[in-house]
């Protein structure tokens, strides 16, 4: 049983909060929240990332719900991506406690540098849907991608909706903001894929994740809604800005890995 002092119950429900808020817009909250749960005395790798998964899909509800009566996203492209990744946020999270975390870390960060280069070096990127296939195609796309990134969410996790983002917005051609409504749902999807294993195995601290949830929820609709009421140009920026606090982050897990 842990046990956690009000100081840290507030510091984690302000990470909820202000993750919500980053998750919502444009993703990546998990960088705030995760590393909050890991800091917890007592709490072991797994139950961090599962009990993330409880406060993260408290919030992706909200702003899958808020984009898609706002917005109106693609349900052509979001449905069999969702389902995509659903079922590989399963297999992701059955093998997260035994693959180490520091194997994928150098291969992200390069992944993440070329993004955030790709994406300030082309400033109409995302600044509206130009969709490069039809049909098919473009659905086996979004399949594939969401395979992909649902593995990756349920593995490990932080990112996953600023790489669905860049993901629709790089690859398949949509603008930041109707790209931003697509990963809400997404990543509700992995969310839940993660938890249909993490639950059963009493890996979820209850108490911990719904306080940081509810906290994760009142951000997301505040995303939400900034977002979808500034348009894309406000995504990009904030997207530019996670990416670039993932690649800090990770370049210092690389260089902690290999020279200390």
């Amino acid at each position: 049983m842990l046990e956690i002092d009000a100081l840290t119950i507030l510091l984690l429900v302000l990470a909820g909060l202000t993750a919500g808020w980053v998750d919502a817009v444009v993703g990546g909250g998990g960088l705030i929240q995760l590393p909050a749960l890991l800091l917890v005395p007592g709490m072991t790798p797994v139950q961090a990332l599962a009990t993330n998964k409880v406060g993260s899909i408290m919030g992706t509800s909200v702003s899958a719900l808020t984009y898609y009566r706002r917005v109106g996203p693609d349900l052509r492209t979001a449905t069999p991506m969702a389902v995509a990744a659903f079922l590989a946020a399963i297999g992701g999270a059955a093998v997260a406690s035994r693959i180490p975390a520091e194997a994928f870390t150098p291969i992200i960060l390069v992944a993440c540098i070329a993004v955030a280069t790709w994406t300030l070096a082309k400033p109409s990127l995302g600044r509206r849907t130009q969709l490069r296939w039809e049909g098919n195609r473009h659905v086996g796309t979004a399949i594939g991608l969401g395979l992909l990134i649902g593995a990756y969410d349920g593995l490990l996790g932080p990112g996953t909706g600023s790489f669905l983002v860049i993901s629709l917005v790089g690859v398949l051609g949509y603008a930041f903001l109707p790209a931003s409504a697509i990963a809400k749902i997404v990543n509700f999807a992995t969310n839940a894929g993660a938890l249909v294993f993490f639950v059963p195995h009493g890996a979820v601290i209850w108490s911990l994740g719904l306080a940081v949830g509810a906290a994760n929820l009142v951000g997301a609709y505040i995303g939400a809604r900034m977002a979808v009421a500034r348009g894309s140009g406000f995504v990009r920026v904030i997207f530019v800005v996670v990416v670039g606090a993932l690649v800090l982050r990770l370049g210092y897990q690389t260089v902690q890995q290999y020279w200390f």
